[in-house]
């Protein structure tokens, strides 16, 4: 007994349940956006009627999401490839706490200086 190939009908019920819960997750996107209520993937999640972690695994969805959210907040979107790594970050704070102390070392130079200034000023009177 020979079984029917049935596998292209699972594909596209596959596809279908796939394009319907997209299509939800969109209007519940475009819902939360117009009625300015929060935004999170918890909430989108629960008014599509989807899981949080097939939310996210949604590359454009996600993107939408964190954009939406994003100008709501004012921040602006820097691109992935911009964005700074953390070793660059901690470079920059290196840098940062070098120059700090250059600084410290400069101003106590500076004040002693001025308070011997002021010094022979006061002896010459």
């Amino acid at each position: 007994m020979t079984h029917a190939n049935n596998s292209r009908h699972l594909l596209q019920a596959a596809a279908l349940k796939h394009d319907l819960a997209v299509a939800r997750t969109r209007a519940a996107i475009e819902s939360l956006d117009r009625a300015e209520g929060p935004l999170t993937f918890t909430v989108v999640a629960r008014t599509a009627g989807v899981s949080r972690g097939w939310l996210y695994n949604q590359t454009d969805l996600r993107d939408t999401i964190t954009r939406l959210r994003q100008d709501r907040l004012g921040i602006p979107s820097v691109p992935s490839p911009q964005r700074a790594t953390p070793a660059s970050l901690r470079q920059r704070l290196d840098g940062m706490r070098e120059e700090a102390a250059r600084l410290r070392e400069e101003n106590a130079v500076l004040r002693d200086q001025l308070a011997r200034q002021l010094g022979e000023a006061r002896s010459q009177r």
